[in-house]
């Protein structure tokens, strides 16, 4: 199990294939699991990381800070510390958020970005996401974990088109996390809006979006435009908030276009 020291703590990463780096962000609940399909289609043409934010996954944060704002610090430092100079990120749901933020405060490093689902305002979140991030309910929803598992399964049936496949997923990833990562993230997520700061943002941007998001309301596809004139848009009409699961072929097809365009164009 491959980890590095960062001054946050320890981060626990997998890596496949050769070639120039790729950084892939999970989401919110989720670890580097999430990628394992894509790392291997990626992996043919590039060096693939896949790394969990602290607090999930195998992940540890030694001060239990689970900030996008502490993430975003994170990416940062696991760039520095494997020497990766710089790097297209590609983030799914707050990973895309993160993957925004660290391309506004170190441009630098990021070649381009690709964000899946990702809210540009927190707001956007389902209102169940909001909810949570508050810690006297989140409290509450972590005293019983067993219902919150059994819930968390039968919810997934309406965000994916294979259900059963993402509910296993998620349970696995929820019973690895702590009340604390669970609200804290999700809470600095929801105060989290970006849309007066990505307009700074010069290298490429594809948003990928799907039209059956129930987790993060599809319109912040055009907040993106909007707000980064400059980036691309990929409409998935039979996608929910994961594309990768749901059209996969065209989901990887679209992000490969997109790392071997020379100006973002998927």
């Amino acid at each position: 199990m491959p980890t590095l020291v960062t001054e946050q703590g320890i981060v626990h990463y997998e890596s496949y294939g050769r070639g120039r780096p790729v950084l892939l962000l999970h989401g919110w609940l989720g670890s580097w699991a999430l990628w394992r399909h894509t790392i291997e289609i990626l992996g043919h043409e590039f060096r693939t990381y896949a790394l969990d934010f602290f607090g999930f996954g195998e992940s540890f944060d030694r001060d239990s800070n689970f900030s996008v704002d502490n993430y975003v610090e994170s990416v940062s430092q696991f760039m520095d510390r494997l020497g990766i100079v710089k790097a297209p990120l590609i983030g799914h749901s707050m990973g895309g958020t993160v993957s925004l933020g660290v391309s506004v405060r170190y441009p630098e490093k990021v070649v381009k970005t690709a964000v899946i689902g990702s809210p540009i305002q927190g707001e956007s979140l389902n209102l169940l996401l909001k909810l949570s991030g508050y810690k006297g309910i989140a409290s509450i929803i972590w005293t019983t974990p067993s219902l919150l598992k059994l819930f968390m399964r039968g919810y997934a049936y309406f965000l994916a088109r294979d259900g059963r496949k993402l509910g296993r997923m998620i349970v696995d990833d929820v019973s690895k996390i702590s009340a604390d990562s669970f609200f804290q993230s999700i809470g600095t997520l929801r105060q989290t809006d970006l849309s007066g700061e990505i307009g700074v943002l010069r290298m490429p941007v594809l948003g990928i979006y799907g039209k059956h998001d129930r987790i993060v309301q599809p319109a912040q596809s055009q907040v993106l435009k909007k707000c980064a004139p400059h980036s691309q848009i990929a409409w998935f009409e039979g996608s929910g908030h994961f594309p990768m699961m749901d059209e996969p072929e065209r989901f990887h097809e679209t992000v490969q276009q997109f790392l071997h365009s020379s100006n973002g164009q998927p």
